[in-house]
């Protein structure tokens, strides 16, 4: 018996912690490791960009317009990667234009997932002809494309960063909504759930403490991948004219402000296009990554 007792304790022991855990499956994903260090310079310069960026993201350099990148004829060391048609540095605007998307990512990704997450729980617990209504009400938000209908939100609440991230964030919430119901709906068929409810769990508790913990991991799944959505959604808004206004470094607006250079002075799309690219790509793989660390099933025994 004691035999048995300290082979037990001995497993436990050597059993690894979750963070060390997800931090095996994680790096499995080679995709997901570059994607999380990209991310990571991208928090890095959102934190740090107006410090580090060379010049004021808004100053004008009347004499240097259009200045192409330094390696190529007429650039400077001045201006690395040019100037747009005003004259602006377009390394520092892009520095300090990180700010602004990791600014949006966080927003977004915060109203639609608190919000949803509180609704998904009200609905996986509630009678059926509630239920009923708050999915009905989700599908007819789903029923429209993402965009148009952020679109059609800007529009009457009027063209800004603010009322963009308001915008992106309701079109996002149905997925969360969704998300969550389906996993409350899962989790309350268990064992744990049925023996909390006998010992006199009331609903606020089972729904909170009790159920939720039990469904995060999708839900962070769906906030990295919902994270490079509302980054994307954004700069379409500012390069529609109806998210980020003039002058500020968002990267949709750069592009708008740059679109009709774009034969006589390519680096001024290219590159916010790159930003956008590039941070967008490292936050799916970096999503793919939590996804293949949090989902059991996909977990190798």
């Amino acid at each position: 018996m004691d035999d048995a007792l300290s082979a037990e304790a001995e497993m436990v022991h050597d059993r690894p912690g979750r963070l060390r855990e997800f931090w095996f499956y994680f790096r499995e994903n080679r995709g997901a490791v570059i994607g999380l260090w990209i991310f990571a310079v991208f928090a890095f310069l959102a934190l740090f960009g107006p410090w580090i960026a060379p010049h004021d993201a808004t100053a004008q350099f009347r004499a240097a317009t259009l200045q192409p990148p330094v390696w190529q004829d007429g650039g400077t060391w001045s201006h690395i990667l040019g100037t747009d048609p005003l004259g602006r540095d377009m390394l520092s605007r892009l520095i300090v234009g990180a700010r602004y998307s990791f600014f949006v990512g966080i927003v977004v990704v915060s109203i639609a997932a608190s919000g949803g997450i509180i609704v998904g729980l009200i609905s996986g617990f509630a009678p059926k002809w509630l239920d009923s209504i708050i999915m009905r009400i989700m599908d007819i938000i789903l029923a429209f494309p993402s965009l148009l209908l952020a679109l059609v939100l800007v529009a009457i609440l009027g063209p800004s960063l603010t009322n963009a991230m308001i915008a992106i964030a309701i079109v996002l919430q149905p997925h969360y909504v969704r998300l969550t119901r389906a996993s409350v709906l899962s989790e309350r068929q268990k064992d744990y759930v049925t023996s909390a409810r006998v010992v006199g769990a009331g609903t606020l508790r089972l729904m909170v403490v009790t159920v939720l913990p039990n469904c995060l991991a999708p839900i962070i799944v769906q906030a990295a991948l919902s994270f490079s959505t509302a980054i994307l959604d954004a700069a379409a808004l500012g390069f529609l004219g109806m998210g980020a206004q003039p002058p500020t470094p968002e990267w949709g607006t750069m592009l708008a402000e740059a679109r009709e250079f774009i034969l006589r002075a390519w680096w001024v799309v290219t590159f916010p296009g790159l930003a956008i690219l590039v941070t967008v790509l490292a936050i799916n793989l970096m999503g793919d990554g939590l996804r293949d660390a949090l989902d059991p099933k996909l977990k190798r025994s």
